[in-house]
């Protein structure tokens, strides 16, 4: 993968109940997510997470391909509420 530039930010709160990102642009390649806890993750265009849609670790930054007007949504694993970073990468 050639290297890709950071573009927009998206901070999501991840709670008792799903919730989505706005819709990601024309130029996104791909994604760079990071939450402060343990979440359940879905993408597509009117995502929903779930306990059964993937799983993102603590801590852990993951680069996922998207594309235009794709969303993604989160849910908390554990009890308490968290922060997930998105980041849109763009060429």
């Amino acid at each position: 993968m050639n290297a890709l530039r950071f573009s927009t930010q998206q901070v999501l709160t991840a709670g008792n109940s799903s919730s989505a990102s706005d819709a990601f642009g024309a130029n996104t390649e791909c994604i760079r997510v990071v939450s402060t806890i343990a979440t359940y993750i879905q993408i597509a265009v009117a995502p929903t997470a779930a306990a059964t849609t993937a799983y993102l670790p603590a801590d852990d930054i993951e680069y996922i391909k998207v594309s235009e007007g794709e969303k993604i949504a989160v849910l908390r694993v554990g009890g308490s509420d968290g922060k997930v970073s998105v980041t849109e990468l763009t060429e």
